[in-house]
Formats: structure tokens, C-alpha cells, sequence
């Protein structure tokens, strides 16, 4: 059975795909995807930062002068959680728009025919009315807590437009909502919201004690499973060819709230313990909600793994690689 969403690319002219920050959680999602059905005129290609160091302009040339991509997914960014972004806003913007101007400049020097990045849905204004869609990225300031690695990222979208404009370059940008999955980022601190919550019901389950959840569990968020986003986004290299951005999203009614995947990750771990709020803490915003509207016209039949399953499988994946995942 061909995934009909992977079917390659049209003609079968050689291709050499590079991912830059291919380890990471979206990174090996898409090369899953990529594993199930590796057409053979494809080369695919997952840098780390063991590669070079893609912030200075020289050694990510001789990246690409190794390499001779035809295709890039553009995945790397100095990112953080909630609290490194408040503290490191200059640094943050700061390595992000010097790893996004070498990258891009050496797609167009090398005259890459499709270049994909990576943007975030922390982009998108503060204030702003929902559900949210592609054309409101500039529409006002994002958050001021992560406003560094916000404006680094909002401005792939400008520099892809201008790249068309000036060179001819198929640029374009997609924006993910609340990605987990295998592979992620376990810090009890500075991870997202699941994989934070996995480690920790691991570690009460292990040592019998309470697992406390931060905050009221309120606030409502689209989870994305990792590897619902690795299939959509060789789609995207393949298939949508416009400059403009395009959101990745479960549907608006398959938004959950913070309380509710907390449950489903006990049940997963199989935790028998107590489930304990901590209300004093802060939540965060009630909801951004972004709409897949634009997404369903190109794939009106996509099924997102259930999120149930989805939670169990990356519980499963933790527990079984809990000495080597990333904490």
C-alpha cells in the first residue's frame, strides 16, 4: 500500500532533499515518512549540528557545496521553552535570523528548485481575533514573552516573497500548530506542554508519588502528532507550490484541553497514582486557534491519527527510550 500523499515527485529526475535540523522532533518524523516509501530517485539528507554551524555563512556554503541539494526543508532554529525565550530575546533573535539569511541565500546561490521552512504559530499577533488564519501573520506584535524568536521566524515569510520577487525563487513556509510526538524534547523546565507532562508522570509512577498538573488544565490547544506533520510536510515539498504560508492543523473541533491530555497520558502510562492541579500557577493563553481551512481545500481527505493513539504511541516511545531521549 502507497501512501497516495507520498506518491513522489511527478517526474524522476534525480533529487538530493536536505533537512537541515533533520534530528529533531520534525525532522525524524519526516524522515518516517520518507522511510515508508523512499522512491529511488530521491536522496534524502538529515543534517544535525554535528554538520556545521548554519548561523556562519561559509560553513554553511560548504554544506551545501557537499550536499548540491535540489530540495530543502529548512527545520533548524535556536528554540526554548516559555522561560529561555523571556531571558535571551536578543539571542534568540539573533541566531535565528543569521541561520534563516545564510540558509536562504544559499538556496538561491545554489539554485534550489523548492525551499520549505519551518515557522511557528507563536508568530501570530497577541491580540488577535480566532480562529486564526494565514493572512493575520503581520497583522500586530506576537507576545512579548518569545517576541525575539517571533519576529526572526515571521520574517522567513517576508524574505520568501522577496526571494520570488527579485529572483524567482519557490520559496514558502508552513506553520505548524502544537507539534509532539517521538523524539521530543523531555526537560521537566524548558520543554512544550506533552513531553513535559510525559517525564513527569513517568518519574510518579516510578516513584509513587503525585502527578501534578500546572495551572486550572483550562486552556484549549490542536495538538499535532509528529508524524501526522512528517507526511504533510513532504506533501508540501511535493505538492503546494504557492509562497504563501500555509498552517498545519488538526480541525478546530479536535482541540483539547490541557486537563484532558494530562487524563490521557495517565491512562497511557498506566499511572494509578493521584492527579493532582496546581492552580496557583499560570496558564498561559485560553486558546489560539488556527484554522486548516486552507489546508482541507488542497486535502479534504487527510486523517489525523486519533489523539488517543497518538498519545499512547509517544508515552510508549518515551518509556521504551527513556535512558536516551533528550531530558
Amino acid at each position: 500500500h502507497v501512501d497516495p500523499l507520498l506518491e513522489s515527485m511527478a517526474n524522476a529526475s534525480p533529487k538530493v532533499v536536505m533537512v537541515t535540523g533533520g534530528t529533531g522532533l520534525v525532522g525524524m518524523a519526516i524522515k518516517h515518512a520518507v522511510d515508508q516509501e523512499r522512491p529511488p530517485h530521491e536522496t534524502w539528507v538529515f543534517l544535525s549540528s554535528k554538520d556545521g554551524d548554519l548561523r556562519d555563512m561559509e560553513q554553511t556554503r560548504a554544506i551545501f557545496a557537499k550536499y548540491k541539494p535540489t530540495h530543502v526543508i529548512h527545520l533548524a532554529a535556536r528554540v526554548g521553552g516559555l522561560f529561555s525565550n523571556m531571558r535571551s530575546k536578543v539571542e534568540f533573535w539573533r541566531d535565528n535570523i543569521a541561520i534563516n539569511d545564510t540558509v536562504l541565500w544559499m538556496c538561491k546561490e545554489y539554485k534550489v528548485q523548492k525551499l520549505v521552512s519551518c515557522l511557528s504559530t507563536c508568530i501570530f499577533p497577541d491580540k488577535t481575533p480566532y480562529p486564526i488564519d494565514e493572512t493575520m501573520v503581520h497583522n500586530g506584535p506576537p507576545h512579548s514573552s518569545n517576541e525575539g524568536y517571533a519576529y526572526a521566524k515571521r520574517l522567513i515569510d517576508v524574505q520568501n516573497r522577496l526571494y520570488k520577487e527579485e529572483y524567482g525563487c519557490n520559496f514558502t513556509s508552513v506553520i505548524p500548530t502544537n507539534i509532539f510526538g517521538p523524539h521530543d524534547n523531555y526537560h521537566l523546565e524548558d520543554s512544550h506542554v506533552i513531553p513535559g507532562l510525559i517525564h513527569k508522570c513517568y518519574l510518579a509512577k516510578k516513584n509513587n508519588t503525585d502527578f501534578v498538573m500546572l495551572g486550572t488544565g483550562k486552556p484549549l490547544r490542536q495538538f499535532l502528532y509528529s508524524l501526522d506533520l512528517g507526511r504533510l510536510m513532504v506533501w508540501v515539498l511535493r505538492s503546494y507550490d504557492s509562497v504563501d504560508p500555509l498552517i498545519l492543523s488538526v480541525d478546530e473541533e479536535d482541540e483539547v484541553s490541557i486537563g484532558d491530555v494530562t487524563k490521557e497520558i495517565a491512562i497511557a502510562m498506566e499511572f494509578k497514582g493521584n492527579l493532582v492541579q496546581d492552580a496557583s500557577q499560570a496558564d498561559g493563553q485560553f486558546k489560539k486557534t488556527a484554522s486548516n481551512k486552507k489546508l482541507r481545500q488542497h486535502l479534504p481527505h487527510f486523517q489525523f491519527t486519533p489523539f488517543k493513539q497518538a498519545i499512547k504511541e509517544s508515552v510508549d516511545w518515551f518509556v521504551s527510550h527513556y535512558d536516551t531521549a533528550r531530558k
